[in-house]
């Protein structure tokens, strides 16, 4: 049993990084998105930057933390005996959670593009999406969509 548990407590912090990143990209869309006209424009790109878009949880870092502690205490309940385990199990637990809470963050990131668009009608927006492709600047681009529902994609 005492074998099993960090098993399980290594299974429930791997699928803590499951946050669903696709809709980030380009060349997907939503299923409300699928047979509804798109408005399209056109433009080019002026300047881009590498960022990162951190994707929301769908536990709110639950099972990252939970798992965390469960891993951290088992590991500090192998130090010391008596009242000194019982101190080293609590912290493992809080510094556990704390780690765990910390990985599945940094596994829900995505690289992305900010890309600054000067559109044809003299307008500049700035568009953040997936980095699922190469853009370049001065590449010309389409424009699909509007406000929240906008992506880029080469023209």
């Amino acid at each position: 049993m005492k074998r099993l548990l960090p098993v399980l407590a290594l299974g429930v912090l791997t699928l803590a990084g499951c946050a669903n990143t696709s809709p980030y990209g380009g060349d997907v869309y939503r299923g409300s998105q699928a047979q509804t006209g798109q408005q399209v424009t056109f433009g080019t790109i002026t300047a881009l930057r590498q960022v990162q878009i951190q994707a929301d949880s769908p536990t709110g870092n639950l099972l990252g933390t939970a798992g965390g502690a469960v891993i951290g205490g088992l590991l500090g309940n192998q130090i010391g005996g008596g009242s000194g385990r019982r101190l080293a199990t609590a912290a493992g637990a809080i510094g556990g959670g704390v780690a765990g809470s910390r990985v599945e963050d940094a596994t829900n990131r995505v690289r992305a593009w900010e890309m600054e668009i000067r559109r044809d009608d003299g307008q500049h927006i700035v568009v953040v999406q997936k980095a699922d492709r190469d853009f370049q600047t001065g590449q010309r681009v389409r424009l699909i969509g509007s406000g929240a529902n906008l992506s880029v994609a080469p023209y």
